[in-house]
């Protein structure tokens, strides 16, 4: 049976709604906070556990002894993701501070705690096979990361590698590493443009941006773009473009790991790439209509 395995972040994300972002030195006042299970690890194996039969993804990562990573693992758990790989250390649950505006956008700072530690034998290398799903982010060790991208793709197994948040220290021999391990990477806007910059691209369109990653990479490389929608431009010049739905966003937290966990889902399942778009993108829209990263990640269902 094929595997999602999702080597990734656990956080617990601390949510304030206020009536606009706070800017640099500005200080706003929120009526109270919300304590909610995220990091993009753990959205995405939600995302694609909710869409997936049961049993199909694994979670990889690393929490701390406090009630936060409790409460992870439960959360985890009840999604139908299975956390046999979630290890507990003695740092602490991964925390992130997000601020949400009236208008649905949102400004995240996150504090890695656990999630700095995640290391590659968190896994055994025989776990992985040609029929391996392997999802990454960047949001634990790079090194780490890309070791477990590695071995995956030498078993034949497929690697889809959400580079977010692109990190200032990564360079273009890193760059040109992950790529080589990949086999599909998926970026937003600016993500795409900064990761092509630095590997030499000029330019500021992102879907130019993108198609050089493509071509440079030798991956297919998709791009999120919001309200706009989605585009997949493949090694070969090939390229699909799908529209998101139209909606009034209520909150966008949450949005990318929703289209990386369903995109997962899709492609694990064998489905044709016109359609893993369109079931990514309407999977990013509805979890958009509810607060917080995973209450509106929706279910196969609601897709259909």
């Amino acid at each position: 049976m094929s595997l999602i395995t999702v080597f990734g972040s656990i956080n617990v994300d601390l949510v304030a709604r206020v009536d606009t972002i706070p800017r640099p030195g500005e200080t706003v006042l929120a009526s109270g906070y919300a304590t909610l299970c995220g990091g993009k690890g753990a959205n995405q194996a939600v995302a694609a556990a909710r869409v997936s039969s049961a049993g199909r993804v694994v979670m990889v990562g690393r929490i701390g002894e406090d009630a936060f990573g409790g409460l992870c693992m439960d959360n985890l758990a009840a999604n139908g993701v299975m956390v046999d790989r979630v290890r507990v250390g003695a740092e602490p649950t991964g925390c992130a501070f997000i601020t949400v505006s009236a208008a649905g956008e949102n400004a995240i700072t996150v504090a890695s705690g656990a999630n700095a530690s995640l290391s590659v034998d968190a896994i055994p290398k025989a776990e992985f096979s040609a029929a391996t799903t392997l999802v990454l982010q960047m949001e634990v060790p790079f090194a780490a990361s890309l070791t477990v991208a590695q071995r995956v793709r030498a078993k034949g197994g497929r690697v889809i590698w959400n580079l977010a948040p692109v990190p200032d220290r990564l360079g273009a021999a890193e760059l040109r590493a992950l790529l080589d391990a990949t086999s599909v990477l998926v970026v937003n806007e600016h993500e795409a443009c900064a990761a092509a910059a630095r590997l030499g691209w000029v330019g500021d369109s992102f879907e130019e941006a993108t198609a050089f990653l493509a071509s440079t990479g030798g991956v297919t490389c998709i791009v999120t773009a919001g309200a706009r929608g989605a585009c997949a431009f493949h090694p070969d010049g090939a390229r699909q473009a799908v529209a998101a739905d139209r909606i009034r966003p209520v909150d966008t937290t949450g949005a990318g790991d929703t289209f990386v966990g369903i995109l997962a889902a899709g492609l694990d399942e064998g489905r044709d790439w016109s359609e893993v778009l369109a079931r990514a993108c309407r999977g990013a829209s509805l979890a958009c209509l509810e607060h917080g990263a995973q209450k509106g990640m929706p279910t196969a269902e609601a897709l259909s």
